[in-house]
């Protein structure tokens, strides 16, 4: 597999910068100098390294077959691109990430609608300082004070409600 030459960095540095917190904009900032450090190392060297001149070698070396032997071994000589293994993990997970953001987003935009529901209904009601008990009783039937069905004792409370019942004495 052959490399491909970097001529400068794939990272977008405006938007990351967006992202991070304030509290983490240094180390932001030390990752990107030792990322640009790392870029210019790279760029500062030619794309393929220089060609040597064997038959130089051939004339001034004494020792017979030698420069031969080592030409042998240099042409012979492959280094293993390193594969990548890790991009279709990182794009699974991407995609998985993406799924779970999409599930969110429609789960949230349902929960908006139930609230903003609930705030029409709330808007359209009085204002609680001009309702009466009985407004306030058509508007929250469920927690209004309903002395027939659901009478109850001063100050109205839940905690007071408990009536303590002692126990019959048994003859």
């Amino acid at each position: 597999m052959a490399s491909r030459r970097i001529a400068q960095s794939s990272v977008n540095w405006a938007s990351l910068a967006e992202r991070v917190p304030s509290a983490q904009k240094t180390n932001l900032t030390a990752f990107k100098s030792t990322s640009d450090k790392y870029l210019r190392s790279v760029l500062a060297n030619p794309e393929t390294p220089p060609k040597i001149d064997w038959a130089f070698y051939q004339k001034n070396v004494p020792i017979a077959g030698m420069v031969d032997k080592f030409q042998k071994a240099y042409e012979a000589l492959q280094i293993p691109y390193p594969s990548d293994t890790l991009t279709s993990q990182i794009e699974a997970q991407e995609k998985q990430v993406r799924d779970e953001i999409a599930i969110f987003v429609k789960e949230s935009e349902s929960r908006i609608a139930e609230h903003q529901t609930q705030m029409a209904q709330i808007k359209s009601l009085l204002p609680f300082n001009q309702m009466t008990m009985e407004d306030y009783r058509d508007a929250f039937p469920d927690q209004a004070l309903d002395t027939v069905n659901r009478p109850t004792y001063w100050p109205h409370t839940p905690e007071d409600q408990k009536v303590d019942v002692p126990d019959k004495p048994h003859h």
